[in-house]
Parts: structure tokens; sequence; C-alpha cells
């Protein structure tokens, strides 16, 4: 448990024929003890790294393989995508993923896929191959093709998944936070017991949308968890320099919601997080998760990232969650480098045939531009 205690100070009174003492005291910064001062103490759930095995987590070793193969699939899609982007296959904006696959993986174990809603920023490819989505339909988007997750319409930013429940992609910072709150509403009018997971960056904590919504949460006791996936620089600031309070975890309390905060970069730590608060969620109980991990590239493929050191950068990458989860897997005999080698290669594989599958897709017919707008099909509010 990671405890702070916050002091109201009660401003210093002036005694009957002391007035002159107290006001000294006050001007040194000094408090008077007197009726009136008091203490709270709030504390904060804390999920750090190596605290957690897959025996704590009942997860079995083919489970603990498959999370390994997803992020790994993760990390290959994303590398595979910069170097199409590079080719100009992909236009537009990409931002990749790289360094933050612990948190998507960790949380489609969590969850209950197809029940839960989720729903995230632009840097989206991760929690859509997480969910399950296949890497056709998401290399076929980026690519703009019509047999993408978005029909070719959304792009990079934008994935949606009916099926997975994934509910976008946005690209306007904080924008989507109001949503994933309506989503969360929605959940409890129905009373279907799905809970929403919504994701966003740091930068986006200073947004007043994200205040509005937290506040609607809180207030109305909603099933959601708002999840910030403090990635460290946001666009291109560090938070230590655009925060006021960087440890965003206590943004929660002026919202009645629980805190806490995550090591992103270990996934059995991100599983049992999501763990205890998607079951917060579900006795519609919102809650805010401060997941901290980094991304190994520039905010977008247009930045080179020379607002940190590359001493920074390679300490970071001794934290890798792909790496630390195969240290834990060889050393735990859940299986040897010759099989984590086949299950590397195999992901290589199936992205590179997403590769392929996509450049094989047609592009959408442009009598296609009007379709997936509204729900009419005959469009009366374009004639």
């Amino acid at each position: 448990m990671a405890s702070e205690t916050r002091k109201k100070k009660a401003k210093a009174k002036a005694a009957e024929g002391n007035g002159a003492e107290a006001k000294a005291a006050e001007a040194n910064g000094k408090v008077v003890e007197g009726p009136e001062q008091h203490s709270i103490e709030i504390t904060f759930e804390s999920y750090p790294a190596d605290a957690y095995t897959h025996e704590d987590l009942d997860l079995s070793t083919e489970d603990v393989l498959d999370i390994y193969r997803n992020m790994l699939l993760q990390r290959r899609f994303e590398e595979r995508s910069a170097q199409m982007y590079g080719k100009q296959k992909i236009a537009g904006f990409l931002h990749l993923y790289i360094g933050q696959e612990a948190v998507s993986a960790g949380t489609a174990r969590a969850m209950k896929i197809g029940l839960d809603t989720v729903i995230t920023a632009y840097r989206d490819h991760g929690i859509a191959l997480a969910l399950g989505m296949t890497s056709n339909e998401c290399m076929a988007e980026l690519f703009g093709k019509a047999t993408g997750c978005s029909k070719g319409k959304g792009g990079s930013m934008h994935f949606f998944s009916k099926e997975k429940r994934l509910f976008g992609g946005h690209g306007i910072v904080g924008g989507h936070i109001p949503v994933a709150v309506g989503i969360a509403f929605a959940h409890k009018y129905k009373g279907d017991g799905g809970v929403c997971l919504g994701f966003f960056g740091d930068g986006a904590v200073w947004q007043g949308s994200f205040h509005e919504a937290s506040n609607l949460a809180g207030l109305y006791d909603l099933p959601v968890v708002l999840v910030v996936e403090n990635n460290q620089y946001a666009m291109g600031t560090s938070v230590d320099r655009a925060a006021a309070e960087p440890d965003l975890y206590k943004q929660g309390v002026s919202y009645a919601m629980p805190g806490a905060l995550v090591d992103g970069m270990d996934v059995f730590s991100v599983c049992k997080a999501m763990r205890d608060h998607i079951a917060m969620a579900r006795d519609n109980k919102p809650s805010f998760v401060e997941i901290r991990t980094y991304r190994y590239r520039g905010h977008s493929m247009s930045d080179p990232g020379k607002y940190r050191t590359k001493e920074e950068l390679e300490a970071k990458k001794n934290q890798d969650p792909i790496l630390r989860l195969k240290g834990y897997i060889l050393t735990h005999n859940l299986a040897d480098n010759d099989q984590l080698d086949e299950i590397d290669e195999a992901v290589k594989q199936e992205v590179m045939e997403s590769v392929e599958f996509a450049e094989n897709s047609p592009f959408p017919p442009l009598e296609a531009i009007y379709e997936d707008v509204y729900s009419q099909e005959d469009y009366p509010f374009l004639a």
C-alpha cells in the first residue's frame, strides 16, 4: 500500500493577548496548535513489478506463452508498420505502441472480451491485437483498404471492432474520455454486467474533458475504469515539466474514485491491477488507474524524440516488458529458448502475411464514401 497524508493547516489564530506572536508564527510558516488543526490520510493501491507470479494469477503455462506471443505480435506488427510507413504504403499519422505491450496484454487477460467495452486514444494498434483482432484487418486498415477493421476509412488512429467491443481509436486528445463514461452509463442503464475501460495518455489528464467526465463517473457510480497510460512524455514534454502534481494516480481523489499506481513494464502487475479494478467497476465503483509505462519510439513517426537522452532510453530498454516476460518464462522453466524462437518466427510470418493481405486488398469504392455515416440508407440529410 502506498499512502500519503495530507494536512490541512489551520491558520494561526490570535489568542487573547497574544496576537503579535501568532502573526509572527504564521509569517514564519509555523502553525499554532489549536482545535481546528486536523489531518486526513488517503491511501492508494500500488502494483509494483516482480510482485506477482503466474501462479498468483492462476495462469497456466499455456496462458503465459499466449500472453508472450501476443506481446511479440504487437511488437512485430508495429515494427513492420513503421517499415511500411517508410515505404509510403501507410499515409497520415502513425503512433507506435512499442514498449507499452504489457498494458494491453495484461488488460485483455483481466477483462471479459465481448462483454466489457474498451475505448482508447490514437495509439490503438496494441489494444486491438490484444483483444483478438486479426493482423490482417489491422494492417489492411493502416493501408486504407476496404478489408480493414474500419473499412479503410479510419486508418491508424481509428480502429473499431463491434465484435470485440472496441469503440475506437480517437484522434482528439481527451475527447473520447466523456464517451467512455457515457458507455459506462449505458452498461449500468442496461444492466448487462459489463464495464468500460477508458484508456488515454498522460497529456490528456490536463484536458477539461477528463475532469468533467471523471466527476460524472464518480457522481453516478458508473462501471468504468479510467486508465492513464503514462508513457512519461505525452507528445514531447516530460510529465514532470507538465504537471504540478506528477503523481497522476492522485487525480481520482477529487472525484471520489480510488486511485492506483501500476508498473506497466510487468504484464502480471497490470493483469492483477486491472482484475481488481474491473471487479470494483462491476460493483458500480469507478476508479482511476495510472499505469507507468514507456514508449521507445517517438510520439509519432515524424518525432525524432530528441527531448530524451540516449542514456535514458538505454536504461529503459533494460525494463522492456517483453524481455522481462521472456526472462520469467526461462527462469521458471515454462519454455526454452528454442520454443520462444519458434513463437517469434511464427509471429513474424503472421505479420508478413498481413502485409501481403493488405497489399492485395482493394481500396474502398468511391460510392462508399457516405456509407457508415448515417443509419438511414437513403441519406436524406445529403439530398
